[in-house]
C-alpha cells in the first residue's frame, strides 16, 4: 500500500512539473506574440534598407571623390565619415556646406545641392556604416514648449551666454575667429540645424554632447536664439546687434560730426 502511494505521489510530481512547463511555454509565447516585430517592422526595415541603398548611390556619385570608398576618407581631401552619425551629415548637406564649393578655411552656408529627402538618404547610409549622433524626432515640440515657458527661456539665455556668446556674439550676429575661420550668424538657421550643430560640433565649433548639454538644455538654447531672432528691438535701432562696439562707434561718429559742424558754423560767424 505504501509503495502504491509513493508511486502515485511520484506521478503527481511529474504531472505538476509538466503542467508548470506547459504554462511557462504559454506565457513566453504570449509575451513574444505581443511584443515581437510584426509585418510593419519588417516593412520598416525594408524601407530603411531601400533608403540606405539610395544614399549609397548618391554618396558614390557625389561624395566618394573626397570621402573615399565606404566613407573611409581620403588623405588631403576629406575625412572619414564612419561614426559621425546622421545628424552631422544632415547638418552639412542641408545647410549647403557640403559638398564644398572650394577648399577654403571654412565651409560656408549656401543653397543645398541635395533635396532634404536625398540628404536623409545619404545620412541613413552613413549611419548604417558606423552609427553616431542622431537628431531627435521631437525637437520642434521641445523648442515650442520652451518658448511658451518664460523660466525655460531665461535658462536658455543663461546657457547661451555661457557657452555660445563668446563666438556668436550676445545677439547671435557671429564674429571672426583665428586662422581665417568665423562664427556664422545664427539668424534664420532652422531648428534642426541648430540642434545638429550643437550635437556634432562642425568645423571650429565645440561638441556639446548630451553629457554636457542635455537635449532639454539644447532646446532651451535654441528657443532663446529663436526668441532673439524675432525680437523687434524695442529700444530703437539695433545697429546690427553687434553690441557696445557698434554703439560706441555710432556715438563717436555722430558726436564728431556734430562738433565739426558746430565748429565750422561758429568759425563762419566770427
Amino acid at each position: 500500500m505504501a509503495v502504491a502511494t509513493r508511486r502515485r505521489s511520484g506521478w503527481r510530481r511529474r504531472l505538476g512539473a509538466f503542467a508548470r512547463f506547459v504554462a511557462a511555454l504559454a506565457l513566453v509565447g504570449g509575451v513574444y506574440t505581443a511584443f515581437a516585430p510584426g509585418v510593419y517592422a519588417e516593412e520598416t526595415d525594408e524601407s530603411f534598407q531601400a533608403l540606405v541603398e539610395q544614399g549609397e548611390e548618391l554618396f558614390n556619385n557625389s561624395c566618394i571623390s573626397c570621402h573615399g570608398v565606404n566613407a573611409e576618407g581620403v588623405d588631403g581631401r576629406g575625412p572619414s565619415l564612419i561614426g559621425v552619425g546622421s545628424a552631422s551629415v544632415e547638418f552639412q548637406v542641408n545647410s549647403g556646406r557640403m559638398p564644398m564649393a572650394a577648399q577654403t578655411a571654412q565651409a560656408e552656408r549656401k543653397p543645398p545641392m541635395f533635396t532634404p529627402e536625398e540628404a536623409t538618404a545619404i545620412a541613413a547610409y552613413i549611419q548604417s556604416l558606423g552609427g553616431g549622433p542622431q537628431t531627435p524626432d521631437n525637437i520642434d515640440a521641445m523648442v515650442a514648449d520652451v518658448l511658451a515657458d518664460p523660466t525655460g527661456l531665461a535658462e536658455g539665455g543663461d546657457l547661451f551666454r555661457v557657452n555660445c556668446s563668446s563666438c556668436h556674439g550676445f545677439s547671435t550676429g557671429g564674429g571672426a575667429l583665428s586662422s581665417g575661420g568665423f562664427a556664422p550668424s545664427l539668424a534664420g538657421v532652422p531648428t534642426e540645424q541648430l540642434y545638429q550643430a550643437m550635437l556634432t560640433g562642425p568645423q571650429n565649433m565645440p561638441v556639446f554632447a548630451d553629457n554636457q548639454l542635455t537635449p532639454e538644455q539644447k532646446a532651451q538654447v535654441i528657443a532663446y536664439i529663436e526668441y532673439l531672432n524675432t525680437d523687434q528691438d524695442p529700444g530703437g535701432w539695433g545697429l546690427g546687434r553687434f553690441g557696445p562696439s557698434t554703439e560706441g562707434i555710432a556715438i563717436f561718429l555722430v558726436g564728431i560730426t556734430t562738433l565739426a559742424v558746430a565748429t565750422l558754423w561758429i568759425a563762419g560767424k566770427s
